[in-house]
């Protein structure tokens, strides 16, 4: 397989699994468009065995073949993409491997103390995204990278409460659930203030996260703007339902998708 033929592949994963991430990604150069493509598509292979139906064990010994291949020669085209994206961009290969951390970390931990602990997880499972990407879009701004990620995940949890219940996760934090006496993930006023507790805290990490674009191109701080607005509309639309997660999940439509990039192209 050529490495185009491997980097199409690759963007049409994106476009099939990460509908936000390809709205953002959609906007950027080419080459940039495509290295972001082989990372977010290795992501997905990590997180598709990390919440498979396999045995733990098996999924131990996927996982570290993923990271074995990170130094191999595969021709899988997701690292046929991704090893010549890394030697364009120069591409670290510590966040691609802490993103199998975090695929490791979700077969031994189910429950999380505090947000402390849960930090660590999402540093593992999303600011490493942030920081395999920051050097595509030019830049060296890891501290707002890894914040922004987090960020984002973060909002992924709020949205996910219920599917992660269903795979025996809890990832909202045990001494806040405390706090706020919530027994069980089920809506209640207590699972309200509980969300929009956390949702504020999202809200404070995508704010400081944001600060990335300033270390950014035009066509990169568009690319970062969009997905962190979709994310951010995601948030206010799942608070505007009284964070009730438990049915359908909020999806934005293709026009306001497009609506979002249009305004980040604007003067």
């Amino acid at each position: 397989m050529s490495v185009q033929e491997a980097y199409a592949e690759v963007e049409r994963v994106t476009r099939r699994e990460a509908k936000n991430f390809a709205y953002g990604i959609m906007v950027l150069p080419r080459g940039k468009r495509q290295a972001i493509a082989a990372i977010y598509a290795f992501a997905r292979r990590v997180d598709d065995v990390a919440d498979g139906d396999l045995p733990s064990e098996e999924k131990r010994a996927r996982l570290e073949e993923l990271r074995a291949e990170l130094d191999g020669d595969s021709a899988h085209p997701v690292f046929v993409a991704l090893r010549d994206a890394r030697e364009r961009f120069r591409i670290p290969r510590e966040p691609l491997a802490a993103l199998v951390d975090g695929g490791l970390q979700d077969l031994e931990q189910c429950t999380y103390a505090d947000f402390d602990e849960l930090r660590g997880y999402c540093e593992k499972v999303a600011g490493a995204v942030g920081l395999a990407c920051v050097p595509v879009y030019g830049s060296d701004d890891t501290e707002h990278a890894m914040t922004l990620g987090i960020a984002l995940q973060l909002i992924n949890i709020i949205r996910d409460v219920d599917e992660d219940r269903r795979l025996g996760r809890v990832y909202l934090p045990q001494d806040e659930l405390a706090a706020f006496a919530v027994e069980e993930l089920a809506p209640s006023p207590e699972f309200r203030e509980l969300m929009a507790f956390e949702a504020e805290r999202a809200r404070t990490y995508l704010a400081e996260g944001l600060r990335l674009l300033e270390s950014l191109d035009r066509r990169s701080a568009l690319c970062v703007g969009t997905f962190a607005g979709l994310y951010r509309e995601t948030l206010d639309r799942i608070e505007a339902r009284g964070f009730d997660v438990f049915g359908e999940k909020p999806r934005l439509s293709t026009p306001r998708k497009l609506a979002v990039v249009a305004k980040g192209l604007l003067p």
